[in-house]
């Protein structure tokens, strides 16, 4: 049985161009027969015979249709309507109809979370940078062991020491500062700073002033030394029984109850000053002087951390000797407070943390310290500069010998002032 088309079967192609044929006349074009989808036409009403030759007629895409248009009857390829992959109207994957617009931005909630964002960075800062400060305070100085105590007053009172230790210094640092090598340490400064409502007062203490030694308990041994009236000059305290004998020295001689005692040695200090960038101050004279390193000239200018303590311990090289080196430390001092509180240390932490840790590494504080203490201290200092403040000598009335003598009566007449936080009227020298 023969199921070519009318006019395919073996018998014509006979004759004609193709395989095994000589004829030159190409043969016409052979086509595979369409699959039809669904279910087999009634007899009798399948494809006639081919109208064109030999040639099935192939139906028409015109309507995009194709076999059997829209009756459902045959195959729609959906290829001239865009309805291609199942999608309508060629809008890709079928979604049933047009895409919905996007939805504007929700700003508001955008804001909002940032910010809350931004906030939780700013609190988990804060508290890692609060913990790692008080982690590096090194809290050494008992106050507890001090005896016979004055009552306390208004406002605080913070006893600031500098220290002439070379603790940790390289023998290279120590002939590049100018500290020669000697063994332990002693005060080469001493200053009580007042704080409250009535503005922050400083007051240097001479390191020569002429103090009495009271009975005291030794800040190691626990022992109580009784006291024998016996007077040295006020750095002597400290370099036979540290802060603690000195605190007590101090408080016995003024009546006036230290809060919090804060001391730095000579390579903090230097430290501090470079890695704030060194200070800016204006000197009065040209300083020369040997055994402190000092060779600076007159005018403004920036200190790196070398010259900056040099500048401090110079005492030899001027005319007032101990009395105007206390000058000179008050005034680098607020200097220094308001270099570091600029917003170009404050505000940029690659200056803050290596600064703040410079000066944390070398402070020497009481147990009851507290950053928010320090701070305190710090923006009081700050405030002396500025000129909200006093800053003065402890008033002297004469010498002892080689000691200072206090004026007994302008010493009394302050103190009361500072525990009653009252506006200082007391000049100093």
């Amino acid at each position: 049985m023969n199921d070519w088309p009318e006019g395919w079967s073996g018998d014509n192609r006979t004759g004609r161009y193709g395989r095994g044929s000589a004829s030159a006349q190409p043969e016409s074009a052979r086509v595979m027969r369409q699959v039809r989808r669904g279910a087999a036409p009634p007899p009798g009403t399948g494809p006639s015979a081919p109208p064109y030759g030999g040639v099935p007629q192939q139906p028409s895409y015109v309507d995009g249709q194709g076999y059997g248009g829209q009756d459902g009857d045959g195959y729609d390829s959906g290829y001239n309507t865009g309805q291609v992959y199942g999608s309508p109207a060629g809008h890709g994957p079928a979604s049933g109809g047009p895409r919905p617009a996007r939805p504007a931005p929700d700003w508001r909630r955008r804001i909002k979370w940032t910010a809350i964002t931004v906030a939780g960075v700013l609190v988990v800062t804060t508290v890692g940078t609060y913990f790692w400060a008080d982690s590096k305070l090194n809290r050494e100085v008992d106050l507890s062991k001090v005896i016979e105590r004055p009552e306390a007053g208004e406002g605080t009172n913070y006893l600031i020491v500098g220290s002439d230790s070379r603790e940790g210094m390289t023998d290279e640092q120590k002939k590049d500062l100018h500290t020669g090598s000697a063994e332990g340490k002693r005060t080469d400064s001493m200053m009580i700073l007042h704080t409250g409502d009535n503005g922050s007062t400083l007051i240097s203490l001479p390191r020569d002033s002429d103090v009495e030694i009271p009975s005291f308990v030794g800040s190691d041994s626990g022992k109580k030394y009784e006291g024998t009236g016996r007077h040295v000059k006020l750095n002597a305290a400290y370099a036979e029984d540290g802060p603690e004998l000195l605190v007590r020295t101090i408080e016995y001689n003024t009546g006036l109850r230290l809060d919090h005692y804060v001391e730095i040695g000579f390579a903090g200090f230097a430290n501090i000053v470079d890695s704030v960038g060194g200070v800016e101050i204006d000197i009065p004279q040209d300083i020369k002087d040997t055994k402190s390193g000092a060779d600076l000239k007159k005018g403004k200018q920036t200190l790196n951390g070398e010259e900056a303590l040099a500048f401090v311990r110079t005492r030899y090289a001027l005319p007032g000797s101990d009395l105007d080196r206390t000058k000179n430390q008050q005034k680098f001092l607020s200097a220094l407070a308001s270099q570091v509180a600029t917003p170009s240390t404050v505000l940029n932490p690659f200056k803050l943390y290596p600064t703040m840790g410079a000066g944390l590494d070398s402070l020497i504080v009481d147990k009851e310290m507290g950053l928010f203490d320090l701070a305190d201290m710090f923006w009081a200092m700050k405030s002396v500069s500025g000129g909200d403040g006093t800053s003065m000598n402890m008033p002297v009335s004469g010498n002892v010998g080689s000691n200072l003598k206090w004026d007994t009566e302008k010493v009394k007449t302050l103190v009361d002032q500072l525990k009653k936080d009252e506006k200082v009227t007391v000049s100093g020298n």
